[in-house]
């Protein structure tokens, strides 16, 4: 515990930390926590499972209040982020209580209504945030600390303009932090304009390159799903995530891995929030070993014993392959990350191999047995409106 001490995190936050028996402090937190303390806007460069959840809540947690107003604000670009944030706010407050509001859509606006009169935090995606603030129903008027996370992340799913909206409801005289596994172009500007000087600190991936293994596997174009049916009955693995680029695919590959006997679940941004919710808890839990997920569930989601990263399709841009393969081969574990190829995977493929520090070595095709396809997804049906002549 002296580690965490010496970065001058308060007494409430070092016994909840020893409740959950950190040893000693990640890069980020190091490099993070004391100037998050001392007051600066501080600039991250961190990705997923770095520990930068405890490098902003420590300031958050320092400097709130409670019943004192909404004090604080933290913009996440997913709903499943919130939550995962608002709970682990939550439990580094445990022995500072503070009424905490994660706030997103997909659910019932009422309750969050009904919370937000005495929230002294607020965690929430940019859609719902706005609409509180349409409804008057949230006041940002007292913020003090402003923290934009995986704001790469935000800015790639279109929510510039939200957030800028949002950050003019803050007070000016306010600590803003901006943490992002990259900074991109569009990030660096968003920073020029909503920052004061701040100051940028960065963590080497939180992989360990000696403990991930890359490989490829070049497939006829329809013997990609067999392939894959083959790898996860053959490998010994723990926790499975297999990446898709659109929803239609992740549904597809995930109900026929079903249909084979494969314990497989998708999660993707057009199911309604209590699935996803539903499909999360059943993954923690291990009642269901394969995620089926597109680039949504790569980032923010912080998923402990991730074995084996299938790139069933491979990312049409080559940031968002390292964020997939940094679910697995953490805190000194290995992990794999297998790639699918078919011939129209290989111009995104070129790109993943020109990455800095990505060695991707080509394996054997194995002997195969053909699955068939059981799962085709419904064609839509033209209906006429009622009234409607149909010749």
């Amino acid at each position: 515990m002296e580690h965490f001490r010496k970065l001058g995190i308060i007494k409430p936050i070092l016994k909840s930390i020893e409740d959950e028996k950190f040893e000693k402090p990640t890069e980020i937190q190091e490099k993070a926590i004391p100037l998050i303390l001392a007051g600066q806007d501080v600039i991250a460069e961190a990705a997923t499972g770095s520990g930068k959840t405890l490098a902003f809540a420590s300031g958050i947690i320092e400097k709130t209040e409670k019943g004192k107003g909404i004090q604080t604000l933290v913009l996440t670009p997913t709903r499943e982020l919130a939550q995962q944030v608002a709970t682990a706010v939550s439990d580094f407050a445990r022995y500072k209580p503070l009424k905490l509001v994660a706030v997103f859509g997909g659910v019932s606006i009422n309750p969050q209504i009904e919370q937000l009169r005495t929230a002294d935090v607020v965690i929430g995606t940019p859609g719902r945030i706005l609409d509180h603030i349409g409804r008057r129903t949230l006041n940002l008027g007292r913020v003090n600390t402003l923290v934009l996370d995986e704001a790469d992340r935000m800015l790639d799913m279109g929510f510039i303009d939200d957030v800028k909206k949002i950050v003019r409801e803050c007070p000016l005289e306010r600590q803003t932090l901006l943490f992002s596994a990259t900074i991109s172009a569009d990030v660096a500007r968003l920073a020029r304009k909503y920052m004061k000087e701040p100051v940028k600190v960065a963590a080497e991936t939180y992989v360990d390159p000696k403990k991930l293994t890359q490989v490829y596997y070049d497939v006829p174009d329809k013997s990609k799903f067999s392939l894959l049916v083959h790898l996860l009955e053959h490998e010994k693995a723990g926790l499975v995530m297999v990446f898709c680029n659109t929803r239609k695919n992740t549904d597809f590959v995930a109900n026929n891995l079903k249909a084979v006997g494969i314990n497989a679940m998708a999660i993707h941004g057009g199911l309604t929030q209590d699935r996803r919710d539903r499909v999360m808890k059943q993954f923690h839990s291990q009642k269901a070993y394969v995620l089926v997920c597109t680039d949504v569930a790569a980032r923010g989601l912080d998923i402990p014993g991730v074995s084996h990263i299938y790139n069933y399709d491979i990312p049409k841009y080559s940031k968002d392959y390292i964020h997939r393969i940094g679910r697995t081969a953490r805190a000194g574990k290995e992990g794999i990350a297998i790639n699918i190829l078919a011939s129209r995977d290989y111009d995104s493929f070129r790109g993943v191999m020109k990455l800095k520090d990505v060695t991707i070595t080509e394996e054997r095709l194995p002997d195969v047995k053909k699955v068939g396809i059981r799962w085709k997804e419904r064609p839509k049906t033209f209906r006429p409106r009622p009234g409607t002549y149909r010749r």
